[in-house]
């Protein structure tokens, strides 16, 4: 679909002028609060509904109907094509940091700046809020969690081979070549070659500004600059070397290799501790966690990698009611805790971040280490600049089939960054978008 029918099927955008609506009464909304209703909430979280049950305990005139329509590709799927239809999309949606321009330039999300969501910019970590905004002051979603990376490391392997934890990149390179040599079988981290989330949280690290919009149609597109060559160059070079591996995640190998001890490290998200003691439970105790390496020692920068938010979808009949649903959803202190206790999603809010109750956790998987405190520090490393396309999908594509492919296959990476931004490039002036310095 042309960036042209996509805003005519959508019903177009109002970005400029809809930041400046009149802001909803307080008449209006506890109106509308007490009024029955009905919302329909799509999410893949699984049991959200202990927390929507506190929003229904607040509010029992409105009933929340959460429906799992899937996740990733499959749940965006059928987002797109309900509201392509005009028919079936639902009042609320999950919607992940990167996946929001998609849904903002064909304007398709409800502007929650006139419901009051700008007063909640405060209580959020700066970088998510920069994630969910827009230039004009718009809000297109209250952000629920984050993924700020850091790295998990195994420290048997690394006491057994008298490597330290490495500051800089070149400190890991060097611990890589020399892992490996000592032990054909280590491998110091496996960087996925079917994860462009994981290569754009590096990125998002080295400074790098692979996607700049401006307005509607108007777009840049930098993904074989100099920061990103920089790092295709040294990611390159080690795949090319066959001192990292390439292995796909999230596969029966991958899960096999944290077990075996294939992998020294793994970069990952705040997600990742929890979701990696569920998943190579034989190696409990072994791991501790660390930040990123860093290309410059004296500036700590992180990236990030995964999150979502919860976006009020424009069609809805209740705008009122799902845009005070998604705010409280998300910033009320019990909802926002439950989420981090129950679910194990890494906090947005900065009051969660700075709460000892959860920063102080100590983790026996981790050796005891307070691994959300390093998570909660890490968080605050994250530019909050960073930008992602309008056409998600495509963008995640072309660079599994460019970039990724050339760590798999040990090939040049500098030139199949090249590759990824011509496809990239014919793909944006073909959808309408206007290029900017091309």
């Amino acid at each position: 679909m042309s960036l042209g029918s996509a805003l005519t099927a959508c019903g177009g955008g109002d970005s400029g002028t809809s930041a400046r609506a009149k802001p909803v009464s307080r008449a209006d909304i506890d109106k509308a609060m007490k009024t029955p209703t009905e919302l329909t909430f799509w999410t893949w979280v699984p049991d959200i509904r202990q927390e929507v049950a506190l929003f229904e305990k607040k509010y029992p005139a409105i009933k929340v109907k959460v429906v799992n329509a899937g996740q990733g590709v499959e749940h965006y799927t059928k987002l797109r094509t309900a509201l392509k239809a005009g028919t079936g999309a639902p009042d609320l949606a999950q919607i992940e940091y990167q996946a929001i321009p998609t849904f903002t330039i064909t304007g398709s999300l409800l502007n929650l700046a006139p419901y009051g969501a700008s007063a909640l910019k405060d209580r959020f970590v700066d970088w998510t809020w920069g994630q969910v905004s827009g230039p004009g002051g718009e809000v297109w979603a209250i952000p629920q969690d984050t993924g700020p990376m850091g790295m998990l490391y195994r420290k048997d392997i690394f006491d057994t081979h008298g490597i330290q934890v490495p500051r800089t990149w070149d400190e890991f390179a060097a611990a890589a070549r020399r892992l490996h040599k000592a032990d054909p079988d280590v491998y110091l981290t496996n960087l996925a070659a079917n994860e462009p989330a994981a290569w754009h949280g590096l990125l998002w690290q080295a400074g790098a500004e692979p996607y700049t919009t401006s307005g509607k149609s108007s777009l840049s597109i930098s993904v074989d600059d100099a920061v990103s060559q920089k790092l295709g160059t040294y990611w390159g070079r080690l795949a090319k070397e066959g001192v990292i591996s390439t292995d796909p995640d999230f596969t029966d190998g991958w899960y096999a290799g944290f077990n075996k001890g294939k992998y020294a490290t793994w970069l990952t998200a705040a997600w990742g501790p929890a979701f990696l003691s569920g998943s190579a439970k034989s190696t409990a105790g072994k791991w501790r966690a660390a930040p990123l390496p860093q290309w410059d020692a004296s500036k700590p920068v992180s990236g990030n990698w995964g999150g979502s938010t919860t976006a009020v979808v424009k069609s809805t009949r209740n705008p009122i009611a799902a845009a005070r649903f998604a705010q409280f959803l998300n910033s009320d202190p019990a909802s926002a805790r439950m989420f981090a206790t129950k679910q194990f999603f890494f906090p947005a809010t900065k009051a969660l971040l700075a709460d000892p109750e959860f920063t102080g956790g100590a983790s026996a998987f981790y050796g005891g280490q307070k691994v959300n405190a390093l998570f909660a520090d890490i968080s605050g490393t994250v530019p909050a600049s960073f930008q992602w396309p309008p056409f998600l999908d495509q963008a995640a594509t072309d660079w599994t089939e460019t970039v990724g492919k050339s760590l798999a296959g040990r090939t040049d990476t500098v030139a199949a960054l090249g590759a990824w931004q011509s496809r990239l490039t014919t793909y944006a002036e073909k959808q309408g978008f206007t290029l900017k310095g091309a």
